[in-house]
């Protein structure tokens, strides 16, 4: 993807203004206990609490609300293994517009329980970035839908950084920013967002030991994306995208994580912040006490992306 093509800081303002009648302002959350656990002075950005619980919402709505009204009529289509599915099929909703997503078998059930109940077509396909995107395309093709891509859409990326934006409205003095990443939506658009604000603060990336490609893509300077998944933190499957690398890639570190870690801040940030987050979330705490030098004495964000669990199947459930 070109320069040209990528978005720009001021488009996260564009985007903020256009979700802005559509998107729930979420809280910013705050712990004693956490901070004197962690050693430092935490801000979590609620994202789980956003419309179809979690932050994907933000770049599907700003996707769907920028079609023009010939676009818009022939629907949306993408591939997803849960939030970024529900989210589009939630925004498609709210304009009136067809969606359909491709999942692979073997997805979370309760986040495809979330993409039916907002109205979407499911279409099947095996397990895989490729075989997503191949049935995504044939998808495409029979519909005359416009593609949204999970992460490495324009757009979505933009409305990603919303979050972020808002996080820093509230907490300007922030002097790190923790976010997850899997394909890059978030930590690109949060780039952005650090850009369209001014501000100083070190963006930190989140990333699972078993899902590691953000990781050795920004340490050798290129992507590095032949690898197969193995984490908990399902949301964060993905492959980081071109326009993600292109946006990260310089302006941003690592903190890997192993799936014990997360699965500890998870059942930590139920117990203490009394909130329902699933590992993709739980994985920016466990960022920061994976490392407590690091942020230690620090004014630090967390975004907590989303929780939409499974709770049949919690982690610390498992036999």
């Amino acid at each position: 993807m070109s320069d040209a093509s990528l978005p720009g800081a001021a488009e996260v303002l564009a985007a903020a203004a256009r979700i802005a009648p559509h998107a729930a302002l979420t809280p910013v959350l705050r712990s004693r206990e956490l901070d004197a656990i962690s050693g430092a002075r935490l801000s979590f950005k609620a994202e789980h609490l956003q419309r179809s619980g979690a932050f994907k919402f933000r770049g599907a709505c700003n996707s769907v609300w920028a079609l023009d009204e010939a676009q818009a009529a022939r629907g949306v289509v993408t591939h997803s293994s849960g939030n970024h599915g529900a989210a589009l099929a939630l925004a498609a909703r709210s304009r009136g517009i067809p969606c359909h997503v491709v999942v692979p078998e073997g997805a979370v059930a309760a986040k495809l329980t979330n993409i039916v109940r907002h109205g979407a077509t499911l279409w099947r396909c095996e397990p895989g970035i490729a075989a997503r995107e191949q049935r995504c395309a044939q998808v495409q093709a029979e519909t005359g839908a416009t593609l949204v891509h999970p992460y490495a859409d324009a757009q979505v990326i933009a409305g990603q950084g919303t979050a972020a934006l808002e996080l820093l409205h509230a907490e300007p003095d922030l002097q790190a920013l923790v976010v997850p990443v899997g394909g890059g939506g978030l930590a690109a658009g949060t780039a952005l967002a650090l850009r369209q604000a001014g501000s100083s603060a070190e963006l930190v990336l989140a990333e699972p030991e078993g899902a590691a490609d953000t990781a050795r893509s920004l340490a050798s300077g290129q992507r590095l994306v032949d690898f197969k998944p193995d984490t908990v933190c399902d949301g964060l499957r993905g492959i980081l995208g071109e326009p993600n690398f292109a946006l990260l890639n310089g302006v941003a570190q690592v903190i890997t994580v192993d799936d014990a870690a997360v699965v500890a801040a998870m059942r930590l940030l139920w117990q203490v912040l009394k909130q329902v987050v699933e590992p993709s979330s739980a994985i920016t705490l466990a960022a920061v006490l994976a490392q407590p030098q690091r942020f230690a004495g620090r004014r630090v964000g967390l975004v907590l992306s989303g929780g939409n669990v499974d709770l049949d199947s919690l982690p610390w459930s498992r036999p």
